[in-house]
């Protein structure tokens, strides 16, 4: 055995080690902070959740002298949040199996298939992603006035729909044509046609941009306010984000059970964030890099 070889070995493997950079150190601090910025409101949110209004006024940071859950019972039957919440279930389901099927046929048509209309269609669906749901809110509550759609979950099914067929083409389009071409051509050797090779290759491989896309778009029709306000009147087919504005009154407001009502209603918006955040980094980046 050389020198070098039996000096290395008895060199401390903390030595071999890189050292961190200063820049690298500004980094993690600034990491953290944005990670402080956006954790501690929902702390606060969860910490005022269990107090009284006083208790909110006098000593807003500080711990509940009582934990109690009578906010939480409260707003769970008084807000009719359970109603609420199933009828949010229904809709965001809904939307978002009718998203991922359409979505992925046409961005498989577009990727995969040759036809002269393909970038024509994809711009036509990008367009999409530029128009704003305000701008077609009164052309849309006319429209479905007079097919009887108004006030039904239907109603807003629909819109949402609309809306998240865009971002869901674009993103599938860009697994799709990531996707090796000696599959399908064996698959076509094999006799396989259109449906067979959508249903048994290529979606199976689009599996983690379907991932992505559904909770894109469970989340955002989750959270989503304005098209369900103007469309639904109906106490019994109020959707959460629209329950939750009941808590607010015109001249008072009792924030205790507000907030409650906000805990139970980012709950599963965080668990689906926390359970799948690697799956949703790891599919955009995997479709950037195949697009």
């Amino acid at each position: 055995m050389s020198t070098k070889s039996l000096v290395a070995e008895l060199t401390p493997a903390s030595k071999n080690k890189k050292k961190i950079t200063p820049i690298q150190v500004l980094i993690y601090v600034f990491l953290i902070l944005i990670s402080i910025t956006y954790i501690f409101p929902l702390l606060w949110v969860f910490n005022v959740s269990f107090k009284t209004n006083k208790e909110i006024f006098t000593a807003p940071f500080a711990l509940p002298k009582d934990v109690t859950f009578d906010n939480y019972s409260f707003a769970w039957t008084a807000g009719r949040l359970g109603v609420a919440t199933l009828n949010s279930f229904i809709v965001c389901v809904a939307a978002l199996v009718l998203s991922m099927i359409i979505g992925s046929m046409a961005a498989f048509g577009i990727a995969r298939m040759r036809w002269k209309g393909a970038k024509l269609a994809m711009t036509y669906f990008l367009t999409g992603m530029m128009i704003p749901v305000h701008c077609v809110l009164i052309p849309l509550f006319t429209r479905f006035a007079n097919l009887n759609l108004s006030n039904t979950l239907t109603g807003i099914i629909l819109p949402y729909l609309t809306f998240s067929l865009p971002i869901t083409i674009f993103i599938m389009t860009g697994f799709f044509k990531g996707l090796p071409n000696e599959l399908i051509e064996c698959a076509c050797m094999e006799g396989a046609n259109i449906f067979q090779i959508f249903f048994k290759i290529c979606l199976p491989l689009g599996r983690t941009g379907l991932f992505v896309t559904g909770l894109m778009t469970f989340i955002g029709n989750w959270n989503e306010l304005l098209v369900a306000m103007v469309f639904i009147s109906d106490e019994s087919k109020k959707t959460l984000p629209v329950a939750l504005s009941k808590f607010v009154g015109p001249h008072a407001t009792n924030y205790s059970q507000m907030f409650a009502a906000i805990v139970i209603a980012i709950i599963p918006t965080i668990v689906v964030y926390c359970a799948f955040s690697n799956k949703i980094v790891d599919g955009l980046t995997a479709g950037a890099v195949k697009g």
